[in-house]
């Protein structure tokens, strides 16, 4: 299949791209700059320039593909507290690629979440701005559009990660000297490697239905706790509870420390023949590299 890629130069596309080259596919890729087009050509992909504001761009990049892998988000917007800005932008991206491609059967994979049932887990959902991207991709299936959705798990970890919440977590622990978490810390956070979400996602290229959900989580949920006390582990600091009154000024700019969400994998498993197969997170984290940097 020919691919569209939006985020390629990013770090779920240093995963993503690769796979989907090894397997066949050809894939263009979308870099807003000269260091992102060369990222993107490092990956073996074909470099398509423009940008999220580019609506006529990505709808002709969309038009022109058999497939497109919808990764791009502005994360930098979430410190700033641009949140609502940056799911603004995207439900105008989103909207555009799937009006592109509906009526064709040609496939839109995205980031997101569908309600589960489950009144803990859905509300968990509905609290994060993004879901509403989630329902607008899926809404797109009744269109003509074979719609993925596809969990990432809020901790993606790899030797690749360089601004996720590991090292967000670890940045603020070398700050304040202490490595913190919120109450009793068994609030839990789904992860999954680099490496084993970007098999996932050429699998369900591959393979899912219209309509799926797909958690590309390894490991369903890890307590906050037990990710504090091995980051305080590392950097010989105590792992310590911060008052919920105190969280938002200890977790500057960091809103989602207090989490609480799980991804059950056994369908997703089940229905691709998915099996991750790199470390586990503790494991990744003991591994060291997370600490070798500031």
């Amino acid at each position: 299949m020919r691919v569209f890629v939006t985020g390629a130069s990013g770090h779920i596309a240093s995963a993503v791209v690769p796979e989907l080259i090894r397997a066949g596919h050809e894939v263009a890729g979308l870099a807003r700059s000269e260091a992102s087009a060369d990222v993107v050509k490092a990956l073996g992909a074909e470099v398509r320039r423009g940008d999220l504001d580019d609506l006529d761009g990505l709808r002709a990049a969309a038009a022109d593909a058999d497939a497109v892998v919808h990764l791009a988000f502005d994360h930098d917007a979430i410190p700033a507290g641009r949140f609502a800005d940056a799911v603004a932008v995207d439900l105008t991206v989103v909207r555009t690629l799937g009006d592109a491609l509906a009526g064709t059967g040609k496939t839109l994979i995205g980031v997101g979440f569908t309600h589960t049932g489950d009144p803990r887990l859905d509300a968990a959902i509905d609290a994060n701005p993004r879901s509403a991207v989630g329902r607008v991709i899926n809404d797109f299936t009744e269109r003509g559009v074979r719609t993925v959705l596809v969990a990432i798990p809020p901790v993606t970890h790899s030797t690749r990660d360089r601004a996720g919440f590991i090292p967000t977590l670890i940045k603020i622990a070398r700050d304040t000297g202490v490595s913190g978490y919120v109450g009793d810390g068994t609030n839990r956070w789904p992860a999954g490697h680099t490496l084993d979400v970007g098999r996932l996602y050429r699998l369900a290229l591959e393979k899912a239905p219209a309509g799926s959900q797909l958690y590309a989580a390894a490991e369903e949920g890890i307590t906050v706790r037990e990710i504090a006390e091995t980051i305080g582990r590392h950097l010989n600091v105590p792992a310590v509870s911060i008052p919920a009154e105190r969280a938002a000024d200890h977790f500057t700019g960091f809103p989602f420390i207090t989490m609480d969400i799980t991804m059950p994998n056994a369908d997703t498993k089940r229905l691709l023949g998915w099996e991750p197969v790199h470390p586990g997170l503790i494991a990744d984290l003991d591994d060291g590299h997370y600490f070798t940097t500031d």
